[in-house]
């Protein structure tokens, strides 16, 4: 176990003459909104730690970690690790003393700490439940990256709610990460591929798709043009990388305006990505909601719940008597003045700090949608942040662009305007450089 420090303030294991401390801030903070006895709880919990952290009675557990925070000295809050066996880890409880709370940044401290020690114990995921009433520590978990669950009722106390939440602890890609764009199906290159995609993706949990229904789905798309929903036309859109199909997603406003997805398929996590965040701009306009029917893997999941989709039904048997479909939905804000972007965490990263002023993209409708003064959402994955617009400039070339911007704002990790260069046109060749190029000129938020 280590020990860690952040300006005065001084993370270390528990020690056996710091039971009395636990004891009491558990007791305090935590009988408002749970029943049991917390002294006989922080007594099992400290123990374990201090033999060691080996859990003799938890059948998941491997092992039980307490970290006490200091200030100056004096003992102010306390984080409780438990590492569990399947590869993740439980926050049980975290805790600051009143007198230390919203000041000195101590939460955030035993947050960071119990977090990096879970990664060092090879954790993929942390996770934690908060009663429902706690506003304020729900309140922080949020802000921190967590990301609400579920809710379970009359959990640890008759009357009071708890919240489950959890947070990924998965590296983000860097600048290797793939190059995806989110653009309109054209029939005569897409479609293909699209049916190979869709095929294999669903076949197996959906009885019925088969070619005749992609026939079905492309001649929707050929109807689209007549905007009468009880034509039942369909909106496509394809992801693609290198030139490949990688991601199809079709849409069919109804009556009413939801807009149910089907399909919505990818290839790899990044594509099921890119069509959840940029769907959600280029489908507004045609009703309130968006709405999809999947038999999801874990990482669809987590990707849905990071992007503000929630649970609506659970369908067993619906499509197929040995499948499990879950219905996912997204309210949509028409005219919103946050719109999502998609970016690499080395370039978030960048913007948050300063060193990056200017981001270049080509002239997708969604682009050609963004206007100055709004603020803008930058998506990473796993990591999001909000900027302001402060203009927008458009160029008919990299060149005429590099003539006019610094390329240093651009592309920070280059060396040279043509390395610069280089690293524009992977991203966007020939065909996607001809719709303009939009240099969106941005302003971190204090």
């Amino acid at each position: 176990m280590t020990e860690a420090s952040v300006g005065n303030i001084v993370v270390r294991p528990a020690r056996a003459d710091d039971f009395d401390f636990v004891a009491e801030l558990m007791i305090r903070a935590l009988t408002p909104f749970y029943d049991g006895d917390h002294r006989a709880h922080a007594r099992r919990i400290f123990d374990t730690h201090i033999a060691g952290g080996v859990d003799h009675v938890g059948q998941f557990s491997s092992g039980q970690y307490m970290f006490i925070a200091e200030s100056d000295g004096q003992p102010a809050g306390i984080v409780h690790v438990v590492n569990k066996k399947q590869g993740t880890a439980k926050i049980s409880p975290l805790i600051v003393d009143v007198a230390y709370r919203g000041r000195l940044g101590i939460g955030s401290t035993l947050l960071k700490h119990a977090e990096d020690f879970a990664r060092s114990l090879g954790s993929r995921q942390i996770y934690c439940t908060v009663a429902a009433p706690n506003k304020k520590a729900l309140g922080f978990f949020l802000k921190k990256g967590f990301r609400i669950t579920g809710t379970a009722k009359d959990h640890y106390k008759v009357g009071i709610d708890e919240r489950m939440l959890y947070k990924q602890l998965a590296d983000e890609a860097g600048f290797d990460s793939p190059n995806i764009s989110v653009v309109p199906f054209d029939e005569e290159r897409h479609a293909d591929d699209a049916r190979a995609l869709i095929l294999s993706r669903m076949s197996d949990d959906f009885d019925g798709v088969d070619d005749s229904w992609v026939d079905a789905l492309f001649a929707g798309y050929r109807r689209m043009e007549s905007g009468d929903v009880n034509t039942k036309f369909k909106i496509i859109f394809v992801a693609e990388c290198d030139g490949k199909v990688v991601g199809v997603a079709g849409a069919t406003p109804k009556k009413g305006q939801p807009i149910k997805l089907m399909p919505l398929v990818a290839s790899s996590e990044e594509a099921f990505e890119a069509l959840v965040i940029d769907l959600q701009g280029l489908l507004e306009d045609y009703g309130h909601k968006l709405y999809v029917h999947l038999s999801p893997e874990s990482w669809q999941i987590a990707c849905l719940q990071r992007h503000d989709w929630s649970l609506e039904g659970v369908f067993p048997g619906g499509y197929a008597p040995a499948s499990v479909v879950q219905q996912w939905g997204l309210s949509l804000q028409k005219g919103s003045p946050v719109r999502k972007m998609r970016i690499k965490k080395p370039y978030y990263d960048a913007i948050m700090s300063g060193r990056k002023t200017l981001e270049v993209r080509v002239g997708y409708n969604s682009i050609k949608r963004l206007r100055a003064g709004q603020m803008l959402r930058l998506e990473t994955g796993h990591t999001s942040g909000t900027v302001r617009i402060k203009s927008i400039r458009i160029y008919d070339s990299f060149v005429d662009m590099f003539a006019e911007e610094s390329w240093r704002q651009v592309v920070p990790q280059a060396r040279s305007v043509a390395e610069a260069f280089n690293i524009l046109r992977r991203i966007y060749p020939d065909h996607k450089e001809r719709l303009g190029v939009h240099v969106i000129e941005i302003e971190r938020q204090q």
